[in-house]
């Protein structure tokens, strides 16, 4: 049986493009915004080892592009935002999250509401 922390990790793992989809579907960011967002609630921290090859496989699969820009305190920043096919599968996904997630509740006796 796993323990709390692994099945935290466990759902993080399979939600998590998602998730970085999402920020993306708010407006263009640069990684650390993005490892500074997911770190604001604990259920979704996420390093910046985990978070940049789940970009570059974000970009890989056409669902993010990416542009350089200057910074004003260092090396230029990789900016990251959402193409027309992430935003397509980030709808997909909130589709089936929701009949996911109101099944999982109505098998464990969770009151969704």
């Amino acid at each position: 049986m796993a323990d709390t922390e692994g099945i935290a990790a466990w759902l993080r793992r399979g939600t998590l493009e998602y998730c970085v989809l999402a920020l993306l579907a708010r407006g263009t960011r640069y990684g650390v915004e993005l490892v500074r967002d997911l770190a604001a609630d604990p259920a979704l921290t996420a390093t910046e080892g985990t978070l940049y090859p789940l970009l570059s496989r974000l970009r890989r699969t056409g669902w993010v592009e990416t542009t350089w820009r200057e910074s004003p305190t260092g090396p230029p920043r990789r900016y990251y935002s959402l193409t027309e096919d992430g935003k397509r599968a980030l709808d997909r996904f909130r589709h089936e999250w929701v009949a996911f997630r109101d099944a999982v509740d109505r098998v464990m006796g969770i009151d969704s509401r």
